[in-house]
Order: C-alpha cells, then structure tokens, then sequence
C-alpha cells in the first residue's frame, strides 16, 4: 500500500506517477524541450534590452537600436510560440494522463468484493475518483513541468549573469540563501496543511452525499437540524484546514517580495556607484545597459523561485491526491478470479459442504451449513432477521468468500469457476432494487449488446410487465431518473424482474424481492414469480406465503445454523416446530392466494 514518505517530497511516488507518461513519451520531450526553449528565449529579451541602451541609445545610433528593438520583438514571438506550446501539450499530458489512472482506478474498484464496499464511505471513492485525481492532473499542467522549466531558466540567467558581471551576480545571489531556506520551510509546512486538506474535502464530501441520498430519513425524523448543525462543524474543520495554508502563503511570499526588493536596491546602488559615464561604452565595464539587464534579469531569477515554491504547493497537494489513489490501486480485496472452468452450460445443481463464514474473524455468521438443490427446482429460506438468508446468498455469488467447507455448483467448486462465468450464470432479484439513472431499456440490459429490445419487449409479455412499461411516458425508453425515484416499489420489483428474466440464469435468486409491494403490483409480481421460476434452480428468501408453500424444499434458519428442513406440507405438521411458529406468527393472517 502506498504510503508517504513523511519528507516534503517522495520521489518514490512521483517516479511511479511518472511511469503513466511511458505511452506518451513523444509528448513529454516536447513538452522538456517546449520548456528549455521557453528559457532561452526568456533571456533573450535582457540582452537585447542592454544592446539596444549601450549600442543604439546611449551613441545615438538609431539603426543598431533599431536593430536590437526587432530582435526583442523576434524573442517575444518565440517566447510566446514557446510558452503556447508548453502550456497546451503539458495540460494535454496531465489530462490524458489522468484518464488513464481514473479507468485504471475505476477498474480496479469494479473489482473489489464487497466487504471492501462494506467499510468504505461512498464519499469517499467519489472523492478518490474524481477530486484526487483531478488533482494530480495539475502536477503536470503547473507543476512538474513548471518548476522544471523555472529551474532551468534561473540557471541559465545565473550562468549569464556570473559570465557578464559577477559582482552584480553576487550581490543578487545574495539573497538566494535566505529565500531558499524560507521555501524549504513553506514546502514542509504546506504538505502536512495539504494533507488535512484532502482528509477534510473527503469528510465533507462523504457526509453531504449520505445526507442527501438519506434525506427521507433525516426529514422524517425531523433531524434537519441535527444535520446542519453537524454539516456546520464539518465545514468549518473543511475552512481551518484551508485557512491553515493562507497563513503559510500569507507568512512565505512577503518573504520572498521583500527579499527580491532588498537584491534588487543592492544592485541599483552598486551599479549606480560603479556606472561609467553616458559617452564610455565597454563591454567589461559597469554600463547602464548593463545595470537595466541586470534589474530585469534579478526579477526573472526571483520571480521563478517565488513561483516554485507556489507551483510547489501545486505539485505537494497533487502528490498527497495521488498517494491516496495510490493506496486504492495498491489494495487487495478482489475475489480471487483463479478458476478455469468457463462454465458454458450450468445446470443449476446447488451443494453446500460444511459452510462456515463470518464477515469479521471470530464472528461466524452461518455454522456448518449443509443442503442441496437439484436443477429446476425451488428452495425457500425462512427465518428470522440476522439468522444468515442473506449470507448464503452472498456466499453462492462470490461477493464473499466462505472461510471454511465448500459450494458446489453442479459438482464444480464455485471457486473453479470464472467469476463472469459463474455470475453469468445466476440472476439476483433484490428487495431494495437499484435502478441506473437511465431508461427502462437501458437498466434492463445493463447495455449488453446480445440484448435486443425486440427481446425485452418479447419477454416483458411473456412475464405480464409489457401493458405496464407501455403505460409510461416513451415506453421502455422512459428516464427512471436516478435510483428509479420515479417509478413505485412496486415498479422497480417488476423492472428487476425482467432484467433477471432477459438474463437467461440456470440459477434464480430472489432475496425477499416480493415484500412491500403495493396492492396494485402485487399481481403481477405473483405472475412473474411464477413464470420467472419456472424450470429453473430458484432460491428464494421470502415473505410471501405462496411462495413458500410451491417450494420444493424449505430451509429453516436460526442464528446461522439449520434447525428444520422439509416442504410446506410437511413442517406444517410438526407442532411447536420453528417453521410452524413462524407460519402462525407471519403468515397465517395473510390471505391464501
């Protein structure tokens, strides 16, 4: 797992965030020379500035001056020419760049299993996903390449500057040790702010998006209050961490303003003792050319570092965004995809051997789990909340792995199988539906192209849900919006019900997916039930009694063990039996259908 460093810059991770850049190499030297000529070009201007006084003012000679003017036209060009072609390709880069990681990243958390998601803010993948690495697009875009291309053009004004005078150039580079002391001193700082930055940005983001995707709850139980207030005191850590780095950038570039000011009075003082006088011009001596150039030159040596250590910050925040990303791209919690059957033609026979699994060590869920079920046929789970239904639901689809004993499907471990093959094999009906914010068709295929809507439609009559999705505004290409908020509970169960049925599963799983439906729905879901089960392995956790009672076996479930296993017809005849009790206390005030 990626980790930081603790020092004001890992290079460790930056080298790796710069292995992104491999396939794009082409870019990157142009965007290195783009830089060197950015620096060179940026000297230019000086000279020809010192030219066009010594050479062309000062001897009033208007035809050099003349000259020297177009030659600093020509170098601004360039320097422009330069300066385009250095920021579009680098924020190219960064951006492309970050396309790449953010599908990488993406990809990786498709494949997390579950218990991952389990104990993961969903604000906080988002805040992964789109914030950070965002961010770490400005470590190109204006930093890397930024300070690179600062650095080298303070160097090449430094050596120009020893080369035409060294006393000028000591006194500006007297400066530099207190200004490099005092940036090395902000970038320590600023990495330990960033860093609460980003922890807080995640708070926020994580608490706004559960509050909002819960605000039924919060308003039904009247905490709208409670919420803002605890939103108010999220926010304001969210300021202080903000306004922590103000005071460093409030305390660093004054600093470094100051000191700029200080070499650049040096300078004017000493040139000024020194100046030869205006009908003198030597190329050794103390001119007034020279003295302008070299005032021109302090401010561009001064400005870069100023605005390293600014672009540092750029850089430091887009360094703490990617180590984060890093540590999800560096986390091992997928399921072990290691099979090798392809598992083309399952028929749908079920065993569980010995099962045991806990979702935290030491606290076992279900316990020796034992049952079979043959191809096409029905089996009902019944029991109490938190006896295990729901688990061994998990366990047969992989979203967990069982930590002892073993789930056959048609006498192959699951694990033999290939993850797609396995679930390609088995559809799941949940009572909570999760409808895409998208049109009928669209959540129904899931857009796998083997599904036509001339199929949907097909098997939306076949099931008795075709009259109802016609009833909709467009039909099957109506916008359910997101989490299918327009559309009933009901509804959304009828939806989930055809997306099973178009799957084609050798394996049914319907997870209480017939409870709290509305009078008007009922019906229909009965209807689909029936047809949706037929010949096919079901599995069913039901309230629903004419469920339970068409089972061809009923498994009953208490606090992770199996305590009674029959048909309807025969636990109904045991007196003081799990299933009976459950019968009379849940069941037997519903109607017979």
């Amino acid at each position: 797992m990626a980790k930081s460093s603790g020092s004001a810059f890992d290079f460790k991770l930056f080298m790796r965030l710069l292995s992104f850049t491999r396939p794009y190499r082409g870019t990157f030297i142009f965007v290195a020379f783009a830089a060197v000529g950015l620096s060179v070009a940026g000297l230019l201007g000086p000279i020809f500035l010192k030219n066009t006084i010594d050479l062309g003012m000062i001897p009033k000679d208007y035809s050099t001056m003349l000259f020297y003017i177009g030659l600093i036209v020509v170098a601004l060009v360039l320097e422009v020419v330069f300066q385009f072609s250095f920021i579009y390709y680098a924020n190219w880069l960064g951006q492309t760049v970050i396309r790449d990681l953010r599908i990488k990243l993406f990809g990786k958390m498709m494949r997390f299993k579950m218990a991952y998601f389990d104990k993961s803010a969903v604000g906080r993948l988002t805040t992964r996903t789109v914030n950070d690495i965002e961010t770490i697009a400005s470590i190109f875009s204006e930093g890397l390449f930024t300070i690179a291309s600062d650095v080298l053009k303070m160097l090449v004004i430094a050596i120009y500057m020893l080369y035409e005078s060294w006393p000028l150039a000591l006194i500006s580079f007297s400066i530099l040790p207190i200004l490099i002391y005092a940036t090395r001193l902000f970038q320590r700082a600023m990495k330990g702010a960033f860093e609460e930055v980003r922890n807080q940005v995640a708070n926020l983001n994580t608490f706004v998006q559960e509050r909002i995707t819960g605000m039924k709850i919060v308003q039904i139980f009247v905490r709208e209050q409670t919420e803002y207030d605890t939103f108010v005191a999220i926010n304001k850590e969210h300021r202080k961490a903000w306004i922590k780095t103000v005071w460093y950038n409030s305390i660093f570039f004054p600093i470094a303003e100051i000191s700029g000011s200080v070499a650049l009075g040096l300078i004017v003082w000493y040139g000024g003792m020194n100046v030869l006088p205006a009908d003198v011009v030597s190329d050794s001596g103390m001119t007034l050319g020279l003295i302008t150039a070299f005032v021109q030159l302090s401010q561009m040596l001064f400005r870069p570092l100023r605005m390293i250590a600014d672009k540092f910050n750029t850089l430091q925040m887009g360094m703490v965004a990617a180590n984060r990303v890093f540590e999800i791209l560096d986390t091992q919690a997928h399921i072990q995809d290691q099979g090798t059957q392809v598992a083309h033609d399952i028929q749908g026979n079920i065993e569980f051997k010995n099962v045991h699994f806990g979702y935290n060590p030491n606290e076992p869920v279900i316990k020796d789990i034992n049952f079979s079920v043959d191809a096409g046929q029905t089996i009902a789970l019944v029991g109490a909340t938190g006896a295990g239904k729901s688990t061994i639901i998990n366990l047969l689809t992989r979203f967990y792995e069982i930590d002892k004993g073993q789930i056959n499907v048609d006498g192959v471990a699951i694990k033999d199988y290939t993850l797609a093959g396995l679930r390609g094999h088995i559809a799941v009906v949940l009572q909570d539906v999760f409808l895409f914010a998208d049109t009928i068709l669209q959540n129904i295929t899931l857009g796998d192209p083997e599904i036509t809507e001339e199929m949907v439609v097909a098997a939306a009559q076949e099931i008795g849900v075709h009259d109802f999705i016609c009833s909709l505004p467009q039909g099957y290409h109506y916008n359910v919006k997101e989490r299918g908020t327009t559309l009933s509970s009901g509804q959304r169960q009828l939806i989930a019900f055809l997306r099973a049925f178009v799957s084609k599963p050798s394996i049914l799983i319907l997870d209480e997916a017939t409870s709290s439906v509305d009078s008007y729905s009922e019906e229909l879901i009965q209807n689909a039930t029936d047809r949706i089960t037929q010949g096919r392995t079901s599995i069913v956790i039901a309230h629903r009694l004419a469920t339970i009672q068409k089972a061809d076996q009923i498994l009953v479930m208490e606090q992770g063990h199996i305590v009674e296993r029959g048909t309807h017809a025969d636990l109904i005849k045991k007196e003081q039996g799990p299933y009976k009790s459950l019968y009379e206390v849940q069941f037997l005030a519903q109607p017979e259908p």
